[in-house]
């Protein structure tokens, strides 16, 4: 399946899937509420029936019907009340019981994809924003098939009464195709639409995030453009909205003109029934029945059209893109079955490895071949924008290679367990996840086999220098993180980041160990020292009994004078390969960029 292109799966086997995962989650509910769902439409429909009976009896003046079409419809009518009150109430439960499961599977797909490209892509990104928001609600798919179940069958059964009647009152439902007609295409087009205007929505919930967010308000207040971002957000959300609107004003002058033809037909076959009421016309019963038919006639196929429009608009569209996102992550998701070694005997090596990101033609990075001997650090260092992070990327197989191959002791990346390969690694990155819970929870989550370990966790702190920080927290390790909860603590910035680098301690033995600029916002001296504790910390202990690969990155020349080796990017190419020393002899790239940096810092 081609990410860049994504095309949904058709509606009928995308609703049986669906169907089958709310089996699997509550068996026992999903049955009870279809079988009670469905049953209400039958004495709700023969309701019509008992009242013709009921008005034939009043003017035969046949006391024992009249008391027989009495009992009926009070049957009729309560057990219409106790099967829609069961069914709300078995539905509801249903509801529930399903949302979490189905929110967990939704959420569990996603992370099961090796590549996080579908989690940065524009158009997956819009054809995942509806099943993201509509996920915990997707549950409800079941309630609206089993309605318009309900409705279908009532339907049916009001047109056999009215045929039975006439013949020809059958063509009365010839004239309410057109109303389910404009809804069945009404809903696929506000869909597309809505897709249209996925990226203006997402763009305008950003603005609005960024404007009420206590991090930004500071920036925002000083640089004054508050109005400024009010006025973008209403221009993002006007575009989609106002696109919507259009279509939706336009499907609804269509729905309302195809209800003004069925009215029509309504009354006239009304009109020629009571007009033909006589000695050899229709009975009372008969005009009756006809009559409440006829008038819940509109109500089954209004009932019907709004089940249907809901039914395809939301759940049968969330339906097939639960099913697209099953089958991509069963694609894409299981990539290798190869075990990964203990250790590291030669190095990683990447081959002619080219990449670019999926509907850009400038590559990211090109023809890249360089060797990272095991047991080595490694610092990447390059301009913004020249692809360490992209690099890194590749090494932790959140991407692969567009072109070339990365090989792991001469072996294939690509041919290792996923699972595998990413349990075999560490480190801490540039956007840090701020996990709010206790610290020691906060640090433990970079293993968690050993997340109750307090002696792990204190380890991993002093490797990462972050004892202060452990310290001046009011509890130590037990303290709440994160001030949106109640006595939670919010640490400074850098704080944050020392806790995010004691997690990436936590794995004591990883075959490689990445620092994807998690200091870029400390000090060029300050990022030396944390990286001079990564290197020294690397070239002991179990880093020399695994091979240990520890990669460096950073736009900072400077900082990275201590690796063993230093890869400098450029334009997407390996410009140097060296030491320190070797790229300073070589009076290179590296030298020019060292030298231009430690001036400014002097």
């Amino acid at each position: 399946m081609n990410p860049s292109s994504p095309e949904l799966p058709p509606s009928l086997p995308s609703l049986w899937r669906s169907l089958k995962l709310g089996f699997r989650v509550e068996p026992l509910l999903l049955v009870v509420a279809g079988v009670t769902t469905v049953a209400a439409a039958l004495p709700d429909a023969l309701f019509a029936v008992a009242f013709a009976w009921f008005a034939a009896a009043m003017v035969s003046g046949d006391d024992q019907h009249l008391l027989a079409s009495g009992v009926t419809l009070a049957v009729l009518a309560v057990g219409t009340w106790l099967l829609n009150v069961a069914s709300d109430r078995v539905n509801l439960r249903l509801a529930e019981r399903a949302a979490v499961p189905i929110e967990s599977h939704v959420a569990r797909l996603q992370s099961s994809v090796v590549t996080i490209e579908h989690q940065e892509r524009s158009d997956i990104l819009d054809l995942l924003a509806l099943l993201r928001d509509h996920s915990g609600t997707l549950s409800q798919l079941y309630r609206s098939l089993f309605v318009t179940a309900g409705a279908g069958l009532r339907l049916l059964l009001t047109v056999g009464l009215l045929m039975s009647i006439e013949p020809w009152l059958g063509l009365l439902v010839v004239f309410a195709l057109p109303s389910l007609l404009v809804s069945a295409r009404r809903a696929p087009i506000e869909k597309r639409v809505e897709e249209a205007g996925a990226a203006d929505r997402r763009l305008a919930r950003q603005l609005f995030v960024l404007g009420a967010t206590a991090s930004t308000s500071k920036e925002i207040r000083i640089a004054g453009v508050q109005d400024r971002l009010r006025e973008l957000r209403d221009a993002a959300w006007g575009r989609q909205y106002r696109a919507l609107a259009r279509a939706r004003w336009a499907s609804a002058c269509l729905y309302a003109a195809s209800w003004g033809l069925f009215g029509l037909a309504f009354v006239a076959a009304v009109t020629w029934v009571s007009l033909a009421f006589g000695p050899a016309g229709p009975t009372a019963g008969a005009v009756v029945l006809v009559v409440a038919a006829g008038g819940r006639l509109s109500q089954y196929v209004s009932q019907a059209v709004t089940e249907t429009q809901f039914l395809r608009g939301i759940w049968l569209e969330g339906s097939r893109r639960l099913a697209w996102l099953e089958d991509y992550a069963a694609t894409q998701g299981k990539h290798g079955v190869v075990a990964v070694p203990d250790r590291i005997e030669q190095g990683i090596r990447l081959e002619n490895v080219s990449f670019n990101y999926s509907g850009s033609t400038k590559p990211v990075l090109q023809d890249v071949s360089v060797t990272l001997p095991a047991g080595s650090v490694v610092a990447i260092v390059g301009e913004n924008g020249a692809g360490k992070s992209t690099l890194v990327k590749l090494l932790c197989r959140f991407y692969e290679p567009s072109s070339g191959r990365i090989l792991l002791d001469g072996a294939d990346l690509g041919g290792f367990a996923p699972e595998q390969w990413r349990s075999r690694l560490s480190g801490t990155f540039q956007d840090f996840v701020k996990f709010e819970y206790s610290a020691a929870m906060a640090i433990g989550l970079g293993n968690l086999t050993r997340i109750e370990d307090r002696s792990a966790i204190l380890r991993a702190v002093e490797r990462a220098g972050a004892e202060q920080v452990v310290e001046g927290l009011p509890d130590g390790l037990d303290t709440q993180l994160g001030n949106t909860w109640r006595d939670g603590v919010e640490p400074s910035h850098g704080q944050w980041q020392r806790i995010a680098l004691a997690r990436g301690f936590m794995r004591e033995d990883p075959l490689l160990l990445v620092l994807d600029e998690p200091t870029a916002a400390l000090d060029a001296e300050t990022e030396h020292a944390i990286f001079t504790r990564y290197a020294e910390a690397a070239r002991s202990g179990a880093a020399g009994s695994n091979g240990r690969i520890t990669v460096l990155v950073s736009h900072r020349f400077s900082t990275v004078r201590m690796a063993d080796l230093i890869v400098v990017l450029d334009g997407c190419h390996v410009a140097e390969v060296g030491s320190h020393q070797q790229l300073m002899a070589r009076g290179g790239k590296y030298a020019e960029s060292y030298a231009i940096q430690e001036a400014s810092y002097r």
